[in-house]
């Protein structure tokens, strides 16, 4: 019952921390997320690989293979976004509009 109320609590913490998050933010938080799913996804292989007990096994599997999805995703996103940033070869840099005043009007 104890490690079901830590498990609740923390939902309700990561759901009001992320979603205070500003978008400048955004691509370093998915950085560090990244790193953190790395280190999952080795701590679900060394523990899959200890273990004795077939039902243990299946779910370390699939563990692996989540964690292994949620990493490639998360950089798949990471780049997509910083690929918005990338100025192509050859294209002219972006000129601003002229500005108005409203004395003409």
């Amino acid at each position: 019952m104890v490690w079901l109320t830590i498990f609740v609590l923390s939902v309700f913490v990561g759901v009001e921390v992320i979603s205070k998050v500003s978008s400048t933010l955004h691509t370093p938080l998915m950085s560090g997320a990244n790193a953190i799913h790395g280190i999952i996804l080795l701590g679900a292989v060394l523990v899959t690989g200890q273990t004795e007990s077939t039902v243990a096994l299946v779910v370390g599997l699939v563990a692996i293979v989540l964690a292994a999805v949620n990493l490639v995703g998360g950089f798949v996103v990471t780049d997509r976004m910083l690929q918005m940033f990338v100025r192509r070869r050859g294209a002219p840099p972006p000129v601003a509009p002229p500005r108005t005043s409203g004395a003409g009007r």
